[in-house]
């Protein structure tokens, strides 16, 4: 069932629905607090309007993911050649 929850980051606060549950929107919003402190310190994000301190962290977050994305691929290719080396070698010993 959507819920409304409220979050504050700088000062601001945003309210947001949402269904999932009580533990990942704690997460999530932890995260978001920390992406927004980590890159914009408060004097700066004083001086900028919430808008764009939230773009600024979006584009962090967007940037973080596709990092995050492209190890996860890589990885998969190394996993994806290495479980086929281990059934060449099975097949080849039967």
């Amino acid at each position: 069932m959507e819920r409304l929850v409220k979050f504050e980051v700088f000062g601001q606060e945003f309210p947001l629905y949402t269904d999932a549950p009580e533990e990942e929107v704690q997460e999530i919003l932890a995260l978001v607090r920390a992406q927004f402190e980590e890159h914009t310190p408060t004097a700066t994000a004083n001086m900028l309007s919430p808008h764009k301190v939230a773009v600024l962290g979006s584009l962090n977050m967007a940037g973080k993911y596709v990092r995050l994305r492209k190890d996860f691929e890589a990885y998969r290719r190394k996993l994806d050649e290495l479980l086929d080396r281990v059934s060449k070698k099975i097949d080849s010993t039967l």
